[in-house]
This record gives structure tokens, sequence and C-alpha cells, in this order.
């Protein structure tokens, strides 16, 4: 009798932690929903934004949070795809090994403020890239990095050993087998992992005022030298995201209606982060039952 008791007022006590969690962030979602939505419009979505006059748009900053997300997404992918998949499948266990995955946990825990100051003193400074939109997508790879590295590796490491062996035993080489039977099979992880760092990515603000820049200047749209500060295309420009744009409206407070603009720019802001986040449990849901069959 004791223990069943003991074991409700635990679970109890767990339930309601878990009832405070759930309604502090539901809370918190309320309030910024409930102060941006009213101040939402096309206008205000494809609009330029303003330093000093109302009625500023978040238009550039909107493009420009994708486009650094895809920039960085290019040479993030590859590279943890890369690296998951080769302390998955062929690192062996040894000091090196356990000394690469120690530097993964590190980095996955340095704080976003730091990355930024070590994007600015490589590569706006030491490279010579300036402000600009490859510097953030670098400090956002090496952000991110270490957190996509290590789902590639989850990932393919749930793939039941079976699969290998059958692969293995149809005389297909290692490296055929990890792609054509063990990726396929952890795709749907993969893919998950990705989009939530998407997420994550998008929503980034402190290394990206330190590398990318805090000013959005406007974009020629005919112009697609890549080459050029005012193209759409180019990764050389400066370029101010929706995170950093919200940042710097409610700490310079110069335009006349900066909490209208800061609470409309956030609610856009979560609302492409839950659609992130909600997203990639629908896509790892669908790719599963694609690929399995299931």
């Amino acid at each position: 009798m004791h223990a069943k008791k003991f074991d409700k007022l635990a679970t109890g006590i767990l339930y309601t932690i878990a009832g405070i969690i759930v309604a502090i962030l539901a809370s918190l979602i309320l309030y910024i929903l409930v102060r941006g939505l009213p101040h939402i419009s096309w206008s205000f979505l494809t609009g330029k934004s303003s330093s000093y006059q109302a009625g500023g748009g978040i238009g550039i900053q909107l493009y420009n949070s994708f486009f650094l997300l895809v920039i960085t997404l290019i040479i993030s992918v590859p590279l943890s795809m890369g690296a998951g998949i080769y302390l998955a499948e062929y690192a062996k266990k040894g000091p090196v090994t356990n000394f690469v995955r120690t530097c993964i946990e590190i980095l996955s825990s340095l704080p976003s403020v730091v990355v930024g100051l070590f994007g600015y003193l490589i590569f706006v400074v030491q490279f010579e890239y300036g402000f600009s939109i490859i510097s953030g997508a670098l400090a956002l790879t090496v952000f991110n990095l270490p957190q996509m590295t290590r789902n590639v590796e989850d990932s393919l490491k749930h793939v039941h050993h079976t699969q290998r062996e059958a692969g293995l035993a149809l005389g297909i080489s290692r490296w055929e087998t990890v792609v054509h039977v063990v990726i396929p099979e952890a795709l749907p992880g993969i893919v998950t992992g990705v989009v939530l760092a998407s997420g994550r990515i998008f929503g980034e603000a402190a290394a990206l005022i330190y590398t990318a820049g805090q000013s959005a200047p406007a974009l020629d749209w005919s112009n697609w030298n890549i080459l050029s500060v005012t193209s759409p295309i180019s990764i050389f420009r400066q370029a101010e995201t929706l995170a950093v744009h919200i940042w710097k409206v409610n700490s310079e407070g110069t335009i006349p209606d900066g909490t209208i603009v800061s609470a409309g720019s956030a609610a856009v802001l979560l609302i492409f982060i839950l659609i992130f986040n909600f997203g990639a449990r629908k896509l790892g849901s669908y790719l599963h039952k694609k690929l399995t069959a299931a």
C-alpha cells in the first residue's frame, strides 16, 4: 500500500510539472500571437523596413532569413552527413573517436553569442568576407554542425544491423550498403533533424549580429550578378534577418511604431518556427510510411 501511494504521488507530481511547462509554453505562444497577428498584413510581409518613419515592413528581412537558411543548409548538410556516416559506420572505438565525440559535445553546448564572436574574428576579419551572408552561414554551420552530425549518427545507428548484413550478403560493398540500404532506412530521422535545425537557424539572432550584419540594403530584383551587393542572390552582401531586425527595433527604438513592428515580426517568426517543428514531424512520419511501407 505504501509503495502504491508513493507511486501515485510521484505520478501526480510529474503530471503537475508537465502541465505547468505546457501551460507556460502555451501562454507564451498565445501572448506573442495575440499581440502580433492583428498587425500582420500583405504590405507588412512584403514592404520595406523604415528606420525613422512608421508603417515599415519586413519583406527584405524575411527574404534574407530564408536565403541565409538555404545557404547554411547547402554548407552544413553535406558536412554533417559525411561526419555522421563516418562516426556511425566506419569510426573504430578508440581515443581519436572519443576525442572527436567530445569535441562535438563541447561545440553543441557553446552559446550562440560565442559562436558569433568566433565567426566575426575568423570569417569577417581574418578571411575578409566582411559582414555578409557567407559569414553568417559559416558561423551558423559551426553552431548547428554538432547537432546535425549527432542526429545523422543516431539515425544511422538506429537502423538494425540485419539490414547491413542483408546488403553485404547480396554481394554489394560496404559503401553501397550504406548508400542504398542504411541511409534510405534512416532518411526519415535525418530529414526530421534537418528541418528542426532549419527552425533553429531561422530564429537565430546573436550569431548573425556579428557576422551577417545589422542592415538590410535595398535589393535590385533584376540584378542576378552574384558578386553585386544589390543582387538578391549575392552571398557577399549584408543581410539583416528577421530575428536580428526584432532585436534591432527593440534595442534602438528609433521607429515610432517600433512596438507594433516588433510584435508583428515576432509573430511571423514564431509562426515559421512552429511550421518547421510541426512540419518536421509530419514529414518524418510520411517518409517513414513511404520508405518502410508501414
